[in-house]
């Protein structure tokens, strides 16, 4: 069984971060692009070289800028899947999982044999004899993840493996990615925008924003709380930043929001409100009687496209995503909204969840 321990920091690219894998878990790696997610996978792989730092798998040391350790790429056992499978144009697909398999000492007809089980093992047998060309996406990202895997790594890195695939292609390649990431205790990374993807395949999820971590924790509690702009825009949620105050507030934005405060929370330290669109109701005109959080705000979009409308206001202080509200078709109608209008939100306290910002 191994894991992986990452802290790199990359001065050329602002990067600065530190993070651990357990064995036999999936990382899911989120955060804008530019953030730095690319080149901490990249430090892991060896193809960049931190400016101080470490990378460990189990009690191998890839990486080491005290010690001047820095073992060659293809030592590492550490595949790599990118969204371009990049495979060899002119290798049939049995002979591109072979090529994972140099160097092993094995013969030929073992190492075809193996390649052979590869593609079995992520439902690309029939593939086994046709050219890159005549493969579709979803068909050469199965050969890659393939060809990856028959090198027995213990750390599988993903770079946005999925994007580009249709969502039918992409929910079969879930499933096989479920099957095999981390078969035999193996540790897996990966950097996804797709909420589907951490839902379905993460244990525990880090948010880079900036070249700094600004989030960690299991999936499920990140994606159910998120307590970073990022993870909160990701997961479709509103969260507003700000100190905690007594009695179940947190100061925000120049707006007391009043909520259910969780465990931790302490008046003075840094906290978040979270809550749903779904929980936001939207008015013309200031309510009377109304829940206790109401805030008058600029409407900077209305999306008709999704099952309700989603009416977005303009960005916060710092460039956070504005607040959203999902209402009904039937509301939107009569509110006739447009960008620019003035608008009042509310929100019941009982709908807002208070926590210690990360």
């Amino acid at each position: 069984m191994t894991g992986l321990v990452l802290r790199a920091r990359v001065d050329r690219r602002g990067v600065d971060v530190e993070l651990s894998v357990g064995p036999g878990e999936v990382l899911a790696v989120l955060g804008p692009n530019g953030a730095g997610k690319s080149t901490a996978l990249h430090v892991i792989a060896g193809t960049v070289r931190p400016d101080d730092g470490m990378v460990r798998v189990g009690d191998r040391l890839l990486t080491d800028t005290s010690t001047g350790v820095q073992v060659p790429t293809h030592r590492r056992r550490v595949g790599l899947l990118l969204q371009d499978a990049l495979l060899f144009p002119h290798l049939r697909v049995v002979a591109n999982v072979a090529f994972g398999l140099r160097g092993t000492g094995r013969g030929r007809a073992e190492t075809v044999a193996e390649a052979h089980h590869w593609l079995s093992e992520v439902g690309a047998a029939g593939l086994a004899d046709r050219m890159p060309r005549e493969l579709s996406g979803g068909q050469a990202q199965r050969v890659a993840l393939a060809r990856a895997l028959a090198a027995e790594p213990e750390v599988l890195l993903l770079d946005e493996p999925l994007a580009g695939l249709d969502v039918a292609v992409a929910g079969a390649m879930r499933r096989v990615l479920r099957e095999v990431l981390t078969r035999g205790g193996r540790s897996a990374v990966l950097v996804t925008h797709d909420l589907v993807d951490v839902a379905t395949l993460a244990d525990h999820v880090v948010v880079i924003d900036g070249g700094r971590i600004a989030e960690a924790g299991p999936a499920a509690s990140v994606l159910a709380a998120p307590r970073s702009p990022f993870g909160a825009r990701f997961a479709g949620v509103n969260l507003m930043a700000g100190v905690a105050a007594d009695g179940g507030v947190v100061c925000a934005g120049g707006t007391d929001w009043h909520g259910v405060a969780a465990a931790g929370v302490v008046t003075g330290e840094p906290a978040v409100a979270i809550f749903r669109p779904a929980a936001v109701a939207v008015y013309r005109d200031r309510p009377h009687g109304s829940p206790r959080n109401t805030v008058e705000v600029t409407v900077a979009e209305v999306d008709t496209t999704g099952p309700a409308v989603r009416v977005r206001a303009g960005e916060q202080p710092g460039g956070a995503p504005g607040l959203a509200a999902d209402i009904t078709a039937e509301s939107a109608a009569e509110l006739r909204l447009t960008p620019g209008d003035r608008i009042h939100m509310t929100v019941k306290a009982q709908e807002v969840a208070l926590y210690p910002a990360p």
